[in-house]
């Protein structure tokens, strides 16, 4: 099939510069994208949005460029529960890619059997109204119980906003619960003020809760933004990540969002990104959970000593 990108769609950022940052060995880029390629893997007849095609081929090349070992893949809303792009892409990984999926209700035994010895090792809940359609909680929760059996954890995607409606939600879950991107708190607001307190309690009164520090071009009201050789990219995001990275460092993840969907104002530099990364864990010792030790003990268990 042919697909034609939604309007003023960003493509992703050409010939990425090499980051300055030297990421630790073993690396993991913790939650990034495949799109199709839409000929190949048809994009989901509900979705909202359209894409560019972004494959597997290309994601391992940025992978390489920008010195990661490994990626998490996540499931994109545009190709709904279809994950077989996904599936693709983590069967042709060479054993360095992790992934995320999406399912609903009539998922099988079987199927999620499959899907966990591809590499799948956790599925996604998404919670933001202009990217999906309302799933009832008692079928979300429905699914968690299953994909507990499998030592899959669940990862929730949400605004700062929504959290106090979502709480008894979110600490209902019988899995390791995973926040995109902080929950998008408002930066603009207070690093101390109500709504991030909110989600920092969230976070300490439940050890099940780990969070992406990611997507720093999404929460950015000021900049500047990652592009010509910017080395303090989104400076009025650096304060919220890093206070997570510090509180709870061994509950922290990190990722590219490549290729970054969604983006209305700029598409970043991904190695001006990578560069981002120190500023918000400024230890090698932070670093080294951040971007190994964590992604490693919660996608590559198996491969963790001790």
């Amino acid at each position: 099939m042919q697909f034609q990108k939604t309007p003023g769609w960003l493509d992703w950022y050409q010939g990425p510069s090499k980051p300055r940052f030297k990421l630790p060995v073993g690396a993991v880029d913790a939650h990034c994208h495949v799109f199709g390629p839409g000929e190949e893997f048809p994009y989901a007849p509900e979705r909202k949005y359209t894409p560019c095609d972004a494959s597997k081929q290309q994601l391992f090349a940025l992978r390489d460029q920008l010195g990661f070992a490994r990626n998490v893949i996540v499931q994109a809303t545009c190709h709904g529960a279809d994950n077989r792009a996904l599936v693709d892409a983590l069967l042709h990984s060479d054993g360095k890619a992790r992934g995320v999926a999406t399912v609903r209700r009539d998922v099988c035994d079987e199927e999620l059997q499959a899907m966990h010895a591809a590499g799948v090792r956790g599925v996604r809940f998404n919670f933001v109204k202009r990217l999906v359609d309302f799933t009832p909680k008692d079928e979300l929760m429905e699914i968690a119980g299953r994909i507990a059996k499998f030592g899959w954890h669940v990862v929730i995607y949400f605004e700062a906003v929504d959290l106090p409606e979502l709480w008894d939600f979110f600490t209902g879950l019988p899995t390791t619960v995973v926040v995109d991107h902080m929950g998008r708190p408002d930066v603009s607001k207070p690093l101390d003020g109500p709504e991030f307190e909110l989600f920092l309690k969230f976070m300490r009164q439940h050890p099940n809760v780990w969070s992406k520090v990611s997507c720093p071009e999404r929460l950015s009201l000021s900049g500047p933004k990652a592009l010509d050789g910017e080395q303090a990219a989104y400076r009025d995001v650096v304060p919220f990540a890093r206070r997570v990275v510090e509180e709870f460092p061994d509950r922290v993840l990190w990722g590219t969002d490549w290729p970054h969907p969604n983006l209305k104002d700029h598409m970043p530099d991904d190695g001006l990104l990578v560069d981002f990364i120190p500023h918000i864990a400024p230890t090698a010792e932070l670093q080294q959970k951040l971007l190994v030790d964590n992604p490693m003990r919660l996608y590559w268990p198996e491969q963790v000593k001790g």
